[in-house]
């Protein structure tokens, strides 16, 4: 076997303590193929260049079976991929616990007749399930057990008692403490499975275009279409709420779109930033036929609400006082909304999660890049928000000519000799701090800013004292969370239109930013390690175009930013980017330069 054919074929799979090598795929397999069948249902653990690790957790394969995979399809994998037996004791923790998603059932209160508006359902076939919820007091504050079910639980043979039918052994809940139940209950290890019907919010009647406002042509690709029908499903209990996940670039403005007008209904829209309030203001305006007095920006310097609102998380998540009350929530009740799309869901604060959970009635949709968080909650959007309905590999999207191709290389550079004794007596966060604004990198980035001379080129960091020097250096704009947002929409306008051929940007670069022309990222500093900051700004660049992208980053060696880079790169690693490592700028410039001119001479042979 080749080296080329050894890369990233050896596969493993963590559960728990329990560690499971599937070793080289089965001919005539590719690891290509084995990582695509693993994702739906395992998480990424580690990715070294020829070692990925692969975690399964409940989380995975609940998100799995909501998604309509079945324990079967996830043991068929393993079994069809590895080249040893797949342990017995993996099959049936696999199987045991996927089967859990489904043993609780929230449905409509059809047993209290007009009082049942304000209460819930939950039921189970189960004896010991009902049993252990009954037990835990903690549940017991949400949960109200019904007589009858009492009844029936305390009977021996109860099949007897249900005409040979299996018995139903149900809770009464209020209708407000939707959300938290299914919070407490994912958290007992039981996931619900939410059947309540949602209820239809105030019409609101509207079209998409076939031709933008900007004059070209408007069509849905195929994979948006699939996004937008795994959401609304068949119109019926347990569908209408959930995840949808697609790469940066991709259009996952245009699947929120397509589910506004599916659904024909008032829509509150709640993102990032202000920039990104502006860019969904701008899509809708261009292909619909929303207008203005339709659309409102409930900002800090705007309070509009109108038939589709859109708002920042910023402004939702500000109170006056620190332990007070969070005013802006009363947007979530100010119409009778029938869709909520959070953007960028992997950001959504912990304060709009408690407010999600009375909002469960509602049509919601999460969009991201990536699902991944730092802060481990996962399980709230999968609760909250609702389950991962829809993901496609990135790399199948490059493929298909959807999303810029791209290059990831990380550069390792040399501490500065004058920062080697204070980073040597350094606490460990101002180690950080040091090797993220290590001075040998500025040259570097001039270098790569000056040669590559036809690109247009984002410098992102994370320390601001850093992007300063960087961007005095080279004389460009610098954006960051300070600048005035209409300097920072003509900041933009300017690099689209090409006016300005590179810009320095803070975190805000990791949020949803429209410049499709950016073909060059250079990453000099981040938020230690963080995987989702990576998959972020990566995606600034992957907006399709008639060139390959490139996506540096900087690294001082022997330093904490090794161990931040190596985290960082797990999830792009999952969609099949691999970084390849340089020291010289002679390496990076080389095969970057052989990467473009390989990349003219396709599309120039596919115009012959």
């Amino acid at each position: 076997m080749t080296l080329r054919k050894l890369r990233a074929v050896f596969n493993r799979v963590v559960i728990g303590s329990v560690l499971f090598l599937t070793g080289f795929p089965k001919a005539p397999y590719s690891s290509a193929q084995c990582r695509r069948a693993l994702i739906p249902f395992a998480e990424l653990e580690r990715s070294p260049e020829h070692l990925h690790t692969y975690r399964l957790t409940p989380l995975s394969l609940w998100n799995a079976a909501s998604a309509g995979f079945s324990p079967d399809y996830a043991v068929d994998v393993l079994k069809t991929y590895s080249r040893f037996d797949v342990p017995q004791p993996i099959i049936v923790w696999i199987r045991e616990t996927a089967s859990r998603f489904g043993k609780l059932r929230l449905l409509p209160d059809s047993l209290s007749g007009s009082e049942g508006e304000d209460t819930l359902i939950l039921e189970t076939q189960s004896l010991a399930v009902y049993r252990e919820l009954e037990a835990n007091k903690k549940l017991l504050k949400y949960l109200q057990p019904l007589p009858d079910a009492c009844a029936a639980a305390k009977t021996e043979n109860s099949e007897k008692t249900t005409g040979g039918r299996p018995p139903v052994f149900a809770f009464k809940l209020l209708l407000t403490d939707r959300g938290t139940i299914k919070e407490e209950l994912l958290k007992t290890g039981w996931p619900v499975k939410d059947e309540v019907p949602l209820r239809e919010g105030e019409g609101l009647s509207f079209s998409l275009r076939e031709r933008t406002l900007s004059g070209k042509d408007f069509a849905f690709r195929e994979y948006q279409k699939e996004a937008a029908a795994s959401f609304l499903g068949n119109g019926g209990p347990g569908t209408g709420f959930g995840t949808i996940v697609l790469p940066c670039g991709s259009g996952k403005t245009i699947v929120g779109m397509l589910l506004m007008e599916k659904l024909q209904t008032s829509t509150l829209i709640v993102t990032a930033n202000i920039s990104s309030v502006h860019q969904w203001i701008s899509e809708l305006l261009d292909k619909t036929d929303l207008g203005p007095d339709q659309i409102g920006e409930y900002s800090g310097e705007n309070k509009e609400i109108k038939p589709v609102t859109v708002a920042t998380y910023q402004v939702l998540t500000w109170r006056p006082k620190k332990e007070g009350a969070y005013p802006h929530f009363k947007l979530f009740r100010e119409r009778s909304w029938g869709l909520i799309i959070y953007d960028e869901v992997h950001l959504l604060p912990a304060p709009v999660f408690r407010v999600t959970a009375e909002l469960q009635a509602v049509r919601r949709v999460g969009l991201t890049a990536t699902l991944v968080r730092e802060d481990g909650c996962e399980g709230l959007v999968f609760s909250l928000v609702g389950p991962k309905r829809y993901d496609v590999p990135w790399k199948e999207l490059e493929s298909a000519g959807w999303i810029a191709g791209a290059e990831c290389i990380e550069f390792r550079v040399d501490m500065d000799k004058g920062k080697e004794l204070d980073y040597a007596v350094a606490a460990l966060r101002q180690k950080y701090r040091i090797a993220g604004e290590n001075p040998v990198k500025i040259p570097i980035v001039c270098e790569l800013v000056r040669r590559f001379s036809e690109d247009r080129i984002l410098i992102i960091g994370q320390y601001l004292d850093q992007l300063f020097k960087i961007a005095e250096v080279l004389k460009v704009p610098l954006i960051t969370g300070k600048t005035p947002v209409r300097e920072r929409d003509a900041v933009y306008d300017a690099f689209r239109k090409g006016k300005e051929r590179v810009l320095v940007v803070s975190k805000v670069a990791n949020f949803a930013i429209d410049l499709p022309d950016a073909s060059m990222a250079i990453q000099v500093s981040g938020t230690f390690g963080s995987r989702q900051e990576e998959a972020q700004r990566l995606g600034r660049i992957l907006r399709p175009k008639e060139r390959d992208s490139f996506f540096y980053t900087l690294v001082t060696r022997h330093s904490v930013e090794e161990e931040c880079a190596d985290h960082r790169q797990k999830f792009l690693a999952e969609q099949g980017y691999s970084y390849r490592l340089v020291r010289t700028i002679e390496e990076c410039i080389g095969d970057a330069a052989a990467g473009t001119a390989d990349a003219a001479r396709a599309a120039g042979g596919g115009m012959q």
